[in-house]
């Protein structure tokens, strides 16, 4: 018997387990499906290139054919190890912007509004730059200024200043809107994850357990109120009970999939699989928003790139000298924030990621050569997809339907175009004139809208921001209330990007760890902690 079940050590899990086990009292399961996070290429910041293919830590998922991307299935890694994403991703360091957290508590999510929130980002960082009004320093997340900049890095930044731009050293900061260096979540040249900044400090308290390869198959109930949850560990089958709470934070994938298997969904659709709704809850698996995105490539003079970097002297330089070198890089070096013809609000509805290497297929294809990569994400998507089952097999993957372009309005294929046009301007700037070489993708400047069209049909992919599927708020759709408690029944929460009703404007971890640090509060709250 534990008194909190939580279910996932990604980036929420790991923040719920430190919180809530600081109470000596309080004894907590933590149970992630993947393995301990032991691999040094985690801890390498540029390793993250050499986990790309890395099946055991992740959950290598694919979307169901994508009509309006020629109906491709597109792949959507997710972290399957202590720290879930946040050990894999690429660092950027992004709250998004007041308006973002404004419209959340516009739209029902009461206590979410920007006042309400800022404190409890500033509660868990540490910014290498000191304190002030915007940041903190006193979190357990370490949040730095990279070490290591590739030229081409800095050749962006002048370029996008060219084409109008701001410079911006602090994207979190008075403004959003401008091109920089990304901060990233590292600490002393190394990746800080959510297990290295909360797990790793909590892991000696007798009151914390973790088990990992432990995949967690339903939540339990009686009646109305969820008591445990049925989990598989080492080919064993275990019923885990909870006096307290059980806390979904599997992600925006996997708790929204873990609910419909506990009977916890659209009635109609549970019924198809033979699973009986314990309660009748429309928007599990709906509301899912991505940031799609498009990536123009282009070569470059050999040398400059990390295309064919030594491998062997980075590794050196990293492992050798004390976290030096290209191997602190989290290859995502520069970034933008912009406002498009089309933007609606204040607010940018473009994001820019530089890549000095050339990135086709999310890496997975390697292009001869040596190149640079703009990635360019329309921020606001209007498209909704939808998580949903397989069949009733908890070892089956989920059927991910991201409709992206699926908007009525055809406002989010004009965003693409409007992503890859800014790009191309930045890209053909006088500060590139020393490194550019024949355009990669696409492969002629400045194409017509149907050829640009077929462009972004063809290579459109992920930049990884999955969220929405278990959506807080009043409305019928809504799974969680403000608090994230599962409407209609008792003891169970959710705890991760799922309970976003909106895309914030960027990179989804920084939310994530803040959204886990407000619900560990309430639920010691609830609980009659202080």
């Amino acid at each position: 018997m534990y008194d909190y079940i939580i279910v996932g050590a990604g980036s929420a899990g790991c923040v719920l387990a430190n919180r809530l086990s600081q109470d000596p009292h309080c004894h907590v399961l933590l149970l992630e499906a993947g393995p301990a996070d032991r691999n040094p290429f985690i801890h390498m910041p540029a390793g993250l290139a050499r986990l790309v293919n890395n099946r055991r830590i992740n959950w290598n998922l694919y979307t169901e054919p994508e009509p309006a991307l020629d109906g491709r299935r597109l792949w959507w890694p997710r972290g399957k190890v202590l720290g879930g994403s946040s050990a894999i991703n690429a660092m950027c360091y992004i709250r998004g912007v007041p308006a973002d957290y404004d419209g959340w508590a516009a739209g029902g999510a009461t206590d979410w509004s920007w006042g309400q929130v800022l404190p409890w980002f500033l509660h868990s960082e540490h910014n290498s730059r000191g304190a002030s009004a915007l940041h903190g320093v006193d979190g357990p997340l370490s949040v730095s200024d990279l070490r290591h900049h590739n030229p081409l890095s800095a050749a962006f930044v002048d370029a996008a200043e060219q084409a109008g731009h701001a410079r911006n050293d602090d994207f979190n900061g008075a403004t959003q809107l401008g091109a920089g260096m990304y901060q990233v979540t590292q600490r002393n040249g190394a990746r800080c994850s959510s297990a290295t900044a909360w797990l790793r400090p909590a892991r000696t308290r007798p009151n914390l357990t973790v088990l990992t390869g432990a995949q967690v198959r339903a939540v339990s109930f009686q009646d109305s109120t969820a008591t445990g949850v049925y989990y598989q560990h080492r080919g064993q089958h275990v019923h885990a009970r909870s006096s307290a709470e059980v806390i979904l934070s599997a992600g925006a994938i996997h708790s929204p999939h873990l609910l419909l298997l506990s009977g916890v969904g659209p009635e109609a659709a549970l019924r198809t699989h033979g699973i009986r709704a314990r309660v009748d809850l429309p928007g599990v698996g709906g509301n899912l928003q991505d940031h799609l995105d498009i990536c123009t490539l282009v070569h470059t003079r050999p040398g400059v790139s990390y295309d064919r970097a030594n491998q062997a002297r980075i590794a050196f330089d990293y492992f050798l000298r004390g976290h030096r070198g290209a191997g602190t890089s989290n290859i995502a070096e520069a970034g933008a924030f912009a406002r498009s013809p089309l933007a609606s609000d204040a607010r940018a509805d473009v994001q820019f990621h530089f890549v000095p290497a050339m990135l086709d297929d999310h890496g997975r294809h390697r292009l001869p050569g040596d190149g640079y990569t703009l990635h360019a994400c329309a921020l606001h998507p209007r498209s909704r997809g939808r998580i949903s089952l397989r069949d009733a097999d908890p070892l089956s993957p989920p059927r991910i339907q991201a409709n992206y372009l699926g908007d009525a309005e055809g406002h989010d294929l004009a965003m693409m175009r409007a992503c890859a046009r800014m790009s191309a301007q930045i890209l053909e700037q006088s500060a590139f004139d020393p490194w550019r070489g024949a355009p990669i993708f696409p492969d002629v400047r400045n194409p017509e809208n149907a050829a640009l069209d077929a462009f972004i049909r063809a290579k459109a992919e992920t930049i990884y921001h999955p969220v929405g599927t278990c959506a807080m708020g009043v409305h019928p759709d809504a799974v969680v209330d403000p608090r994230l408690r599962v409407h209609g029944l008792q003891r169970l929460r959710v705890v991760d990007a799922s309970i976003m009703p909106t895309l914030t404007s960027g990179n989804t971890n920084a939310p994530t760890l803040m959204i886990a640090e407000r619900a560990a509060h309430w639920i010691r709250e609830d609980a009659g902690a202080s």
